[in-house]
């Protein structure tokens, strides 16, 4: 036995084992595995074929083989035992692996790249917050300017804006490495929030055109305040396109496009949605944030501008929260491997806008689906800018304006966290037509009683006086309500649904539709309520006046939405049918095959039909599990 381990020292067992242990052979030893005609001494080592395989592939009693020749090497014959092979058909493994250290369950190399991704995401979206709050509270409460400006701005300024951007994104990524690319889109917009709060802000009234703007108002009318604001205040609307970027741009490209880069696919679906419950988490802790320094006012003395010491003071944190993302993608690159990919690469369909048109009018099932993306969008601009004029009447400070978009975003992510953790129980319960209709349905009751406010207050006065508030503060409760409901129950629910809705699809008409609704109904959907407003104040005057036919247009279009989502639900439910229907019947028709063991111990496939090429019986194989021989 010594003589034929030592051959050439090709087994050598270490002499004090670490990371592998040794599990001494089943009772009787080698000696009694083997031929008891044969002693061990005169075995010649040589190739044994024939053997026979036990179901799971595995050689069922230790054996000689030989070492595989490598070119140019003699006909020379080396012993290898497989005691490893036989321990391991016998369900006792010789050599036990070292599993890769994990924390509660997850191993260290994943959490290498969750916990800074999640750090980032929570940064970003802390950031987003913030930035969102601030740009509402200076286009809207400037000197010169009201919500009537939000629609103007986000038509011919932020959309013109966006679109130069990816196109300068897309010549830059031509051209730079993945590293650089990222560096070279966030910090100029670190830096841009820097400048703003310490140096464009305060001097903002030496470089604003406040002369002209007024005699532009002067000799156009007040029903062209919009388009004249942007002028006026062009320093804070390049704020406000700025805080809307940062949440298209470093949130969907920058970050995702990183998430996606480095994580698995089985590590995106099992961490993805944690990344959801953080973003909630970010906006109560940014929404308390913002609330705490819109606060600082009340502490200082007569004749301090509080706006701009709080304005200073979170840009501050903006600042600090950039170099945070820029240190955690730092650290990743140089500590976390990327994984391996597939070169196979899926085509998507380059579809323009007429074939995007032409597709989504020859599909009921897609229109249906582009009519509640493009309802989402109008739906909730319509009322959220409504909202906004009558909460600058309500609070026309920009310290209380800014408070109160505090406490509304914590709001906003409270109400979010939870809706998350129903919307499976949603799901289970009620069905995907229940789930989709929720939203449109908020939104309806909640608009229902925001417009009754607006447009009926008056005679409801006296009500409303006994619960201490008059019918503008009522209605901006309302209203609040009315966006945090929606919000939390767009991402939670609606945004859910459409993508499930792509499922039951056939592979064209998927990437078809999704290609279609991405090029023509997404831009259609957040441009149209904005387009819609325009027409309203441009025609009557004022975004007051054209109140009542907001309301109007709002639940012409809430309707439309329920209505596309019942058509949609009865479609995808006969779909989801069909394919459980087809799943069955293939399954049905599929012959498993079973693998048994012959007399001599020998694995075969046993099915409907002899496997054997040679034409033998197939009925001379056994059709019982035969139990393991003992040898």
């Amino acid at each position: 036995m010594e003589a034929v381990l030592q051959t050439k020292g090709l087994l050598s067992l270490p002499s004090k084992p670490k990371t592998k242990a040794f599990y001494p052979l089943p009772l009787g030893g080698l000696r009694h595995r083997l031929n008891s005609g044969h002693s061990l001494n005169t075995l010649k080592p040589k190739p044994l074929n024939g053997l026979s395989l036990s179901s799971n592939g595995f050689q069922k009693f230790q054996c000689f083989t030989t070492k595989p020749q490598l070119f140019g090497q003699k006909n020379r014959f080396f012993p290898i035992c497989k005691a490893e092979a036989a321990a391991a058909a016998d369900g006792q493994p010789l050599f036990a692996e070292k599993e890769p250290p994990k924390f509660m369950g997850i191993e260290l190399v994943t959490l290498k790249k969750i916990i800074p991704l999640g750090a980032m995401f929570f940064c970003i979206l802390f950031n987003y917050t913030i930035l969102r709050d601030t740009k509402d509270v200076l286009v809207v409460t400037a000197k010169g300017s009201s919500a009537e400006i939000i629609p103007f701005l986000k038509t011919w300024v932020n959309l013109p804006m966006a679109i130069g951007f990816m196109l300068l994104y897309t010549k830059l990524a031509n051209v730079l490495s993945k590293e650089a690319l990222f560096y070279t889109v966030i910090l100029p917009f670190i830096a841009f929030f820097g400048a703003f709060g310490f140096v464009l802000y305060p001097l903002s009234n030496y470089f604003h055109p406040t002369a002209f703007a007024d005699k532009l108002l002067n000799s156009l009318g007040p029903r062209f305040l919009g388009p004249i604001a942007i002028l006026r205040i062009w320093s804070f609307c390049l704020f406000y396109v700025m805080a809307e970027l940062w949440g298209s741009v470093v949130v969907s490209v920058l970050f995702w496009g990183f998430a996606n880069q480095i994580t698995t696919v089985d590590e995106a679906k099992r961490f993805y949605p944690l990344f959801g419950l953080g973003a909630n988490v970010a906006l109560i802790f940014s929404g308390r944030t913002v609330k705490y320094f819109s606060s600082l006012r009340s502490s200082l003395g007569p004749g301090v501008d509080g706006w701009a010491i709080s304005l200073k003071a979170m840009m501050s944190i903006v600042v600090l929260m950039g170099g945070a993302i820029c240190f955690f993608y730092w650290w990743v690159n140089r500590n976390v491997p990327l994984p391996t990919r597939s070169q196979k690469k899926k085509v998507k369909p380059n579809m323009t806008t007429m074939e995007s048109l032409k597709f989504l009018v020859s599909s009921k099932y897609i229109r249906n689906l582009a009519t509640l993306v493009v309802a989402y969008g109008i739906s909730i601009n319509l009322v959220e800018v409504t909202w906004k004029s009558k909460l600058k009447a309500q609070f026309p400070s920009p310290n209380e304006y800014s408070s109160f978009m505090g406490d509304f975003s914590t709001a906003t992510g409270i109400a979010t966290f939870v809706m998350m953790l129903l919307s499976q129980w949603i799901f289970d319960k009620y069905g995907w037509g229940a789930a989709a209709k929720i939203t449109p349905t908020v939104l309806l009751l909640t608009g229902i009683g925001f417009f009754s406010l607006i447009l009926f207050g008056a005679p409801l006065a006296p009500a409303l006086a006994k619960f201490g508030m008059t019918p503008l503060l009522a209605a901006v409760y309302v209203g609040a309500m009315q966006n945090i409901f929606s919000k939390s129950a767009k991402y939670s629910l609606f945004d859910p649904c459409k993508e499930m809705a792509y499922i039951p699809l056939d592979e064209d008409t998927k990437v078809k539709g999704k290609a279609a609704i991405d090029v023509v109904c997404n831009p259609l959907g957040k441009s149209g309520g904005a387009l819609i407003q325009q027409f309203m104040i441009l025609t009557f005057g004022s975004l007051a006046s054209s109140t009542p036919y907001l309301g109007g247009v709002l639940l012409v279009i809430v309707l439309a939405w329920l209505g596309a989502a019942k058509s949609l639900d009865a479609q995808f439910t006969t779909l989801r049918r069909e394919e459980e229907l087809e799943k069955e019947m293939e399954r049905a028709s599929l012959k498993i095959p079973v693998v048994s063991q012959n007399d001599n111990g020998s694995g075969s496939f046993s099915s409907g039909s002899s496997l054997n090429p040679a034409g033998g019986d197939s009925t001379s194989t056994s059709s019982e599990p035969s139990s393991p021989r003992s040898l």
